[in-house]
C-alpha cells in the first residue's frame, strides 16, 4: 500500500469552508420537518458535517489554538458522534447545528482563510 502525500492545511479549510456553503444551500428552503422527512437533503447535509468535523481534525494544533474563535473540538466531537451515530442522532440539535451554529462558523472559517491568504503572501 503507498502512502499518501501529505495534504497542505490549508486546503482542508478551503473543505471546509465549501462543506458549510452545502449545508446551508441543501437546507435553505426547508423548516425542520421538510429537512427531517427530505432524505436527500438530510442525509446530503449529515454527510457534510460528518465532512466538517474530519477536515477540522487536519488542521494543525497550532493554528487550532491561534484561532479559538472556531470552535474545533465540538466540530470534531460533532462529527464523532454523526458518524459512529452515538444514541442515535437528534433531530432537533442537528437542526440547531444547521441554523445557529454553521451560520456562524462559516463567517469564521473564511476570516481565518483570508488571514492565511493574507500571511502567505506577504511571505512571497
Amino acid at each position: 500500500m503507498s502512502e499518501q502525500p501529505t495534504r497542505e492545511w490549508r486546503f482542508y479549510l478551503d473543505d471546509m469552508i465549501g462543506f458549510a456553503e452545502k449545508v446551508i444551500g441543501y437546507t435553505d428552503q426547508l423548516d425542520q420537518t421538510s429537512f427531517v422527512v427530505s432524505g436527500l437533503a438530510y442525509d446530503a447535509t449529515l454527510r457534510n458535517l460528518e465532512l466538517i468535523g474530519e477536515a477540522a481534525t487536519h488542521i494543525p494544533d497550532a493554528v487550532r489554538a491561534g484561532n479559538p474563535q472556531v470552535p474545533w473540538r465540538l466540530l470534531i466531537a460533532t462529527r464523532n458522534r454523526l458518524i459512529h451515530g452515538y444514541l442515535g442522532i437528534d433531530n432537533d440539535t442537528l437542526w440547531s447545528i444547521i441554523q445557529s451554529d454553521i451560520p456562524v462558523l462559516l463567517p469564521g472559517l473564511r476570516h481565518l482563510r483570508e488571514c492565511t491568504n493574507q500571511c502567505s503572501s506577504r511571505r512571497r
